[in-house]
């Protein structure tokens, strides 16, 4: 949860416009504050990210990952319904949704399903006119 101090800190006029961010970044912690599934985020370089969501018996189809204001939202829920008794049942298939906010030019680049897990693939993508540019001396 993002502290009193930090949410004064950026009301502070000097702040223009990171109220915003600032609500966001706060309302994605408080949407995940559940454990239900778990994740792992791996850096795997300087701009590259994986978000591994551990995702047992759901398909492709019963899974919708997307990327709305700067965060991306994975929402799951399997409505098959089973026609047989069950005898016990462990492997957790409740809805979820998931939502991680994403820092400056990081884009969602890829998803794929394999063997119960979810992996989003995260870069971060600077606009060539951000980049660090030498300016030549005539």
């Amino acid at each position: 949860m993002v502290t009193q101090f930090a949410m004064d800190l950026f009301n502070d006029p000097f702040f223009i416009g990171f109220n915003r961010d600032l609500a966001r970044l706060n309302s994605a912690h408080q949407t995940n504050s559940h454990s239900y599934p778990p994740y792992d985020i791996f850096k795997l370089d300087e701009d590259t990210y994986r978000l591994s969501i551990a995702v047992a018996g759901f398909t492709k189809d019963n899974i919708d990952v997307s990327v709305d204001n700067g965060t991306v939202v994975i929402k799951g829920e399997i409505t098959e319904v089973v026609d047989a008794e069950v005898v016990h049942k462990g492997i957790a298939s409740r809805k979820f949704a998931r939502s991680f906010a994403l820092g400056e030019y990081m884009e969602v680049t890829g998803a794929d399903l394999k063997d119960g897990m979810l992996n989003i693939s995260i870069d971060r993508i600077i606009p060539e006119d951000k980049k660090p540019k030498t300016i030549k001396i005539k």
